[in-house]
């Protein structure tokens, strides 16, 4: 079957390294199966492999904490889930955590939990200056919204980045979806993150109930303008116990062609092939890998806490302890014909260079 028009212009921008309009970003994530996403598909996985190269960085998740004051529909964390078992791994668990991602050659070390109000900004950041002191981490923070003096008391206490999805970048959709909170409130923090010297992470799901095709050109235009280091993209997984539980999943193949477009827009930032993809389908994370993706986050958890952190049900690996993650990653790079990194994976970008020796992103 011949390629649209309207494909083939847009495509053909994108292998020229043309800046792509929001139409464009429309006509290619309508590529049809078959040749038209084989071409996207294989024009993504070009851009990444000049501009990110082969190697696959890991970056270890530990999920500290599943407590959240808030109620988005789309969660299982949410707050009025009371059929949920909370727990705070105790502080000595997640350095040992820690640790053992250092012996398995870890670069990265996310920091992860619900919105818990129960620790402070100083609470946060001795648990960051504790895991630096564990490796030559790069440390990334991911607990949602936080005064500015938190953020800035992290990163006084050495956290590399922070990742803050902003989820959908339709203001009414994400108002409606995470009750008593609004994007642009979103966006000021992932402002505020900016100017502390973070590499900072943001990023959207993919099927949410509302959605269009318009809306995720907007998402990727503004991953752009915000200039993030990392865009998380996966599909929505809807929990039984939220709002949301008789909505159908997001589609993986147009997942995928959001994080190949998403590629193609953003050719320096690192994109994880995300555990949503693998939930969705057993080789999810292979074909993302294929579609433009340089990064797997594999869960570091202590095994007795993964299946609380059930933000969607049966995530990938949620059944596994930290070394079957670690191994069954590995073997799906090695089986995708890439490597493993044995760095850091700090942003390419020359701003975020660093000297020998350095923890921080400051030059």
């Amino acid at each position: 079957m011949p390629l649209g028009l309207e494909f083939r212009t847009a495509l053909a921008k994108a292998r020229a390294g043309e800046e792509l309009t929001k139409e464009d970003i429309i006509d290619l994530l309508k590529a049809a199966p078959g040749e038209e996403a084989s071409q996207l598909f294989a024009l993504a996985d070009q851009v990444r492999q000049q501009n990110m190269g082969d190697e696959v960085h890991l970056r270890g998740i530990i999920e500290f904490s599943n407590y959240c004051c808030n109620d988005c529909y789309y969660c299982g964390l949410r707050r009025s889930n009371k059929d949920i078992k909370r727990y705070r791994i105790p502080r000595e668990e997640v350095l040992a955590a820690a640790k053992h991602a250092a012996e398995l050659g870890y670069g990265t070390i996310v920091l992860q939990s619900g919105e818990d109000l129960y620790y402070s900004g100083a609470e946060l950041a001795e648990m960051v200056a504790q895991i630096k002191r564990i490796g030559n981490f790069a440390v990334t923070v991911c607990v949602g919204e936080r005064s500015l003096a938190d953020y800035q008391l992290m990163r006084e206490a050495g956290a590399d980045r922070y990742l803050l999805k902003h989820e959908t970048a339709d203001p009414q959709l994400f108002s409606q979806l995470r009750p008593g909170t609004t994007l642009q409130e979103r966006l000021e923090r992932l402002k505020w993150l900016r100017e502390l010297g973070y590499q900072v992470g943001s990023g959207n799901m993919v099927g949410l109930p509302g959605q269009t095709m318009a809306t995720l050109a907007d998402d990727i235009l503004l991953l752009k303008e915000l200039d993030v280091e990392m865009a998380g993209i996966g599909p929505f997984i809807p929990h039984h116990q939220t709002p949301l539980r008789d909505c159908p999943p997001g589609d993986l193949n147009l997942t995928l062609k959001v994080l190949a477009v998403a590629r193609l827009v953003l050719p320096q930032t690192h994109l994880p092939a995300t555990t949503a993809v693998g939930t969705l389908h057993p080789r999810g994370r292979q074909m993302a890998l294929g579609c433009g993706a340089n990064v797997i986050m594999p869960n570091l958890s202590p095994a007795s806490y993964r299946k609380m952190y059930a933000i969607y049900p049966e995530k990938a690996g949620s059944k596994e302890d930290p070394d079957e993650s670690h191994h069954k990653i590995v073997s799906l790079i090695k089986e995708a014909g890439r490597a493993v990194s044995s760095g850091r994976g700090d942003s390419p970008k020359e701003k975020f260079k660093y000297f020998p020796g350095e923890s921080t992103g400051e030059r």
